[in-house]
């Protein structure tokens, strides 16, 4: 019954129904237990972040604003509480709506603000003042909060947690003489271990996800912070047995000491397996066949299997910034910079997504991350429709990021 929910609540009820039955959606029984993936499959994934809520982040200073209310949220000037158990599940079914098998939950930023101890902070981390700690510590709870809440749905969406391994302290040992990615590994592991059903099992173990940020310098490999981080687990079995590790990073397109073969593209290129990163974004500019702005094309990896070869991974975005940004000459304003891929292209809408579609086909990856449902960025990232890459329905687009992913991935289905 939703009559003694608050009106903000209902509104979020009501605006999935509406889209639910603009396609005729019908719930069915989910599968119950992990979603085991393996080199036949063909698993969809969802970059989702659970940051929202008073005391948190909000989405004051973003150029879109989502749909969705949250009561508490409308004396920090409105938006929603990512632990509301409306906007949950509003956000549960759009996404199962859409096609999707599981989602990445994004605890990336400041781990070691929020895991470590004061006595940590004190001596690294003068930024992590108590109130900042407390913001990010919320963060923490709303991401974690997802598992009960997904499992007490019935959902059969999975969740992949993605780890914060940019931060030049999350090696460094606490007080207790661990360090902030051991201690969020052991964050994510109990939750998995609790909630069995949001696990994805990939190489005979849960999946685990670590950002090593947007720009990785292979050249200086003695102080690179991904190869310690993997040296570390190595000589942690105790960890490393648990779990598979994937390092995530960002603008791969543009790092060609990481390609497999270098010189000029001309189509998505493999990662190095000397890396193996996975993208969290990539460039590809859909005038590129028709412009000098042609360089950029998302990355991917190969796997090699006794059964053959198969491409593990690839990124797909709604929109993705130039070399320089959004904005040119100015960073952050308009005009558009030439290398911007945007949203819309003249009429044809989410052009910059369907080229990226057209090659997910071709590659056929293990898994397909789309890039991504609700950051909500500030301006400086995204300053209109067209400069913001988010796909959960909002001020700026409404729902059509949702239709057009829901064709998209259909298609993309019909040739499993």
């Amino acid at each position: 019954m939703m009559r003694n929910l608050p009106a903000a609540k209902n509104s979020v009820l009501a605006l999935g129904i509406l889209f639910a039955a603009s396609f005729g959606f019908a719930s069915s029984s989910p599968p119950r237990g992990p979603l085991i993936v393996d080199s036949n499959s063909h698993v969809v994934i969802m970059e989702y972040e659970a940051w929202f809520g008073p005391g948190a982040v909000t989405f004051q200073g973003t150029a879109g604003k989502p749909l969705l209310q949250s009561a508490d949220m409308q004396s920090v000037g409105g938006g929603y509480d990512s632990a509301d158990p409306a906007v949950i599940k509003q956000h549960v079914e759009w996404m199962e709506q859409i096609g999707i098998d599981a989602a990445i939950s994004d605890l990336t930023n400041n781990v070691s603000c929020i895991f470590n101890s004061e006595w940590f902070a004190t001596k690294y981390l003068p930024y992590c003042s108590p109130a900042f700690r407390a913001n990010n510590q919320s963060i923490r709870d709303n991401t974690g909060n997802l598992y009960p809440a997904w499992t007490s749905l019935g959902t059969p969406l999975k969740l992949i947690p993605l780890l914060g391994g940019g931060d030049p302290t999350v090696l460094y040992p606490d007080i207790d003489g661990k360090n902030s990615l051991e201690k969020e590994i052991e964050f994510f592991g109990s939750l998995l271990q609790r909630f069995p059903d949001r696990q994805v099992i990939y190489e005979g173990k849960p999946l685990m996800l670590i950002f090593i940020g947007a720009s990785q310098d292979p050249r200086f490999v003695d102080d690179a912070l991904w190869l310690n981080i993997r040296q570390f687990l190595k000589g942690h079995p105790d960890i490393a047995n648990q779990y598979t590790f994937k390092e995530m990073a960002g603008y791969l397109d543009s790092q060609p000491d990481l390609w497999l073969s270098h010189g000029t593209p001309t189509g998505p290129v493999e990662i190095s397996p000397a890396y193996g990163f996975w993208s969290w974004v990539d460039r590809l500019n859909p005038n590129c066949t028709a412009s000098q702005f042609c360089p950029y094309f998302p990355s991917y990896n190969e796997t090699h299997k006794q059964a053959g070869s198969r491409v593990e991974n690839f990124t797909v975005s709604i929109s993705t910034p130039g070399q320089n940004g959004w904005g040119c000459p100015n960073s952050g304003a308009p005009p558009y910079c030439p290398d911007d891929a945007l949203r819309y292209a003249e009429v044809r809408q989410y052009a910059t997504f369907e080229l990226f579609m057209t090659y997910a086909r071709q590659l056929d990856p293990i898994f397909l991350i789309l890039h991504q449902f609700n950051e909500f960025v500030p301006p400086d990232e995204g300053w209109d429709a067209n400069a913001d890459d988010d796909s959960e329905p909002a001020t700026l687009w409404g729902y059509g990021a949702l239709t057009t992913i829901r064709q998209q991935i259909s298609l993309y289905r019909q040739q499993e």
